[in-house]
């Protein structure tokens, strides 16, 4: 039975927003109940192989709640946990949901806590989900964390997908073996598409027209390997009941268009970032020309006789590009076109597009000219991503999308950066606020990062924004729920550092950009500009508390991690700072002194990070190159992996926007780089000559950045170290410095110094036998 109170939210909701059943109702998994039971009860095997028979799984599709999911949980006489989903996808959540609440563990996208009693918890509860979709992925996250997967990996992660209630997921591998074949029945040389198609680290842009060729070409054994990956990918979400959202054609095409189609409409789109012609761009079939039609129907018969279909596309024809004319009529003439190109193929296509449009061309899309584009289509047959709504929604200026149903969308992260940063009180707040809009289109919430495998704890809490009914009184009790969950242990210190940490770095509430970019992993520069929106010495405090916690979960020890190198890039900010001063001061002593301690913490953070898998350079190269099949091949895809988080280009065209604060990177690239732009600084003062910063810089291109991305030494892909100890040498050695004094125990320290004693002792003793 569903209680009263879910009732009610779900009647009030339902009252203030338009139904889309008539037009969305055939968007449901296909498989049938037994498949999706199987389906759940393998996942749960994976999950817990030495427990998994103590749950028992039933799906039952006519239980959904105005066709919404719904779980049920109850304990049996028997001791075994019954769920009860209306969805494999459903179910899955509600398995996720006794694990997080009743069990108090957790399984996270890079480390999990599992601990299950042999006498179950009692449980009896029903929640409905509060939306019809649940939507995953950015188009961008296939290149900055997926790019590189295998079925392993994927296997892991659809697992999650379903356990934290997604049931609307992209799925584009394989594509551009479906485009090759089309243009090659076309007409096109396969020189001409080796022109087109990047490498892999960059097919996000290519697919979105703002690249062509860059890290390419594309071998057809990847064109294999990724077709092979996608049939399993489809098969897996399918059996899970989860909806793939498959590619349509959005109009980008190769060069070699103009010789095939000399009398056709072809658009050369606007240099995107300031890549050179030879890169940039594709060119844009007109979508009003017939031959848009043609390819966009020889796309969508393809890949649906490929992979099926679900009947829900994916199409971003303006990603960071305006169209080619501000006219009303020839926007509407874009919109109708490009969804007629689907229709024809399927009449019950679905388009679903990401909004970033409207956020980074804010100007051009002004309300008459969204208004064109977005009622070309029928209502309710265009899904909008709202992409980033906890920071800048679209929702509210567009009428609710004028009627075109939307997803509340969390992007909070660009380019797979490391940082530690989040909007918890928004999120909490927000979402609601736009599900009980009056005459709303509210029909989902989604996440939407550009990279993964970072900051678990906003995810972890909008995944909940699903099924809340409300928001959540106390944030600070979840976010001690939280800390249980992951680190096995109600430490009061772990509890003490993530009630700091909900304030801080998880509480931004401002408009700037959040890039995951500091000073130390910047190219450098003496005008760069440092801040942040919460106070350095409160994060200390946090880490004061969070190394006097206890747990050995590894959980714990990437946290260490995490939270060691976020004070430490704070660090760097101070005192580059500094350095900045003493230099435009003509102060050698102050620049010498800055300087000497700014470069000391690249070598803490490399020293913190090699000791935990998660920020380890070799793990992502290593990936690369086992995606090759020959040496050649290794060659292309390993240049691909270092390009893409140093230079995202030939030229530095996107420098440094997809950087990992990884081991390997600090050592090789963020601290050669600084030290030889400090050694000039320190030449220049020292000598009273002229810094011509514009050269350094360009020396420092030349000599250091673009070399790193043709070099091939190798890595390590596992850890050294121990994570907690390290932390705590350089924990005692910063506190030392005297930043942000504050009284803590005499016997604390005294215990770091013994265990540091004890370890120097240990070593020396290694080295002498």
């Amino acid at each position: 039975m569903i209680p009263r109170l879910a009732i009610i939210v779900l009647a009030i909701s339902a009252a203030y927003a338009i139904d889309f059943e008539k037009s969305l109702g055939h968007i449901k998994p296909k498989t049938s109940d037994y498949v999706q039971t199987d389906a759940v009860i393998a996942l749960i095997q994976r999950a817990l192989p030495h427990h998994y028979e103590k749950f028992v799984v039933f799906i039952n599709q006519s239980i959904a709640v105005q066709g919404k999911d719904v779980f049920s949980l109850l304990k049996l006489r028997d001791g075994n946990i019954l769920i009860l989903g209306t969805s494999g996808v459903a179910a899955a959540s509600g398995f996720n949901y006794y694990l997080k609440y009743y069990l108090k563990n957790h399984i996270a996208w890079q480390t999990s806590y599992v601990d299950v009693s042999e006498d179950l918890p009692n449980i009896n509860i029903t929640i409905p989900f509060n939306d019809k979709f649940r939507y995953y992925q950015n188009v961008c996250t296939a290149g900055y964390s997926f790019t590189w997967w295998t079925w392993r990996d994927w296997e892991k992660h659809i697992d999650w997908i379903a356990m934290n209630s997604f049931n609307l997921v992209l799925a584009f591998n394989g594509q551009e073996a479906i485009w090759r074949d089309v243009f090659m029945a076309l007409g096109m040389k396969s020189e001409e598409i080796d022109d087109h198609f990047t490498g892999p680290a960059f097919l996000p842009w290519n697919r979105m027209g703002n690249v062509r060729g860059w890290g390419g070409p594309l071998r057809v054994s990847w064109h294999e390997r990724t077709v092979r990956l996608q049939e399993k990918i489809l098969s897996r979400m399918r059996e899970l009941g989860i909806i793939p959202v498959l590619p349509a054609f959005a109009g980008q095409v190769p060069a070699a268009f103009k010789r095939l189609f000399p009398n056709t409409t072809l658009h050369a789109l606007p240099r995107w970032n300031n890549f050179n012609d030879t890169y940039c761009c594709p060119y844009l079939l007109d979508p009003t020309d017939s031959l848009f039609k043609k390819v966009g129907n020889m796309i969508m018969t393809e890949t649906i006789r490929r992979f099926g279909t679900d009947h829900v596309y994916n199409c971003d024809t303006f990603n960071e590009m305006p169209p080619i004319s501000s006219d009303v009529d020839y926007l509407r003439a874009i919109g109708s076109s490009i969804y007629s190109a689907m229709t024809d193929v399927d009449p019950q296509a679905i388009w679903v597009m990401q909004g970033w449009l409207f956020v980074h061309e804010i100007i051009f899309w002004d309300r008459k000219r969204a208004k064109a584009l977005l009622t070309s289509v029928p209502q309710g047959k265009m899904i909008i991503l709202d992409l980033q709504s906890e920071q800048h929604p679209q929702y509210g200026r567009f009428d609710s999308y004028f009627g075109q149903p939307f997803i509340w969308c969390m992007l909070h992260n660009f380019g797979g950066t490391l940082s530690m940063f989040g909007s918890s009180d928004i999120i909490n707040q927000r979402v609601f606020e736009a599900r009980l809009m009056k005459g709303g289109t509210m029909i989902g919430t989604g996440l939407t990062p550009e990279g993964i495998n970072q900051n678990y704890a906003i995810y972890d809490l909008m995944t909940e924004m699903s099924w809340r009914q409300e928001p959540i009184e106390d944030l600070t009790h979840w976010f001690s729920e939280y800390a249980l969950r992951m680190y096995g242990s109600d430490d009061g210190n772990l509890q003490k550092a993530w009630h700091v940490l909900q304030k801080t770095v998880y509480n931004f509430k401002g408009l700037q950009k959040q890039r995951g970019k500091f000073t130390y992993n910047k190219s450098p520069s003496t005008r760069l500009k440092t801040w942040t929106w919460y106070s350095h010495c409160e994060l200390l405090e946090a880490w004061d508390y969070f190394l006097e916690g206890v747990s050995t979960t590894r959980a714990y020890n990437h946290d260490v991690v995490d939270l060691t190198r976020q004070v430490l890039q704070n660090f760097a900010d101070e005192y580059y700072d500094r350095l900045i001063a003493g230099f435009k001061a003509k102060n050698i002593t102050q620049f010498r002194d800055s300087a000497n301690v700014f470069l000391e913490v690249f070598d803490d953070v490399e020293k913190i990070l090699r000791t935990d898998e998660n920020f380890l350079l070799g793990s992502w190269i290593n990936a690369a190159k086992a995606c090759a099949l020959n040496d050649e091949d290794r060659k292309l895809y390993e240049f691909n992996a270092r390009n893409q988080i140093t230079l995202w280009g030939p030229n530095g065209e996107i420098k440094d926007y997809a950087n990992k604060q990884w081991s390997g990177m600090v050592s090789h690239f963020f601290q050669p780089r600084w030290t030889a732009f400090i050694r000039v600084m320190n030449e220049s003062l020292t000598k009273g000559i002229e810094f011509k910063e514009s050269k350094v810089a360009y020396q420092v291109f030349k000599t250091i950045e673009e070399p790193f991305s043709y070099a091939q030494n190798v890595f390590p892909d596992q850890p050294f170290g121990d994570a907690v100890a390290i932390a705590k040498e350089i924990h005692l050695k910063w506190r030392k410095r005297g930043h942000c004094r504050m009284e803590r125990s005499r016997s604390y320290e005294s215990e770091v110094r013994e265990e540091l004693l004890k370890q120097k002792d240990e070593a020396r003793i290694i080295l002498v036998l």
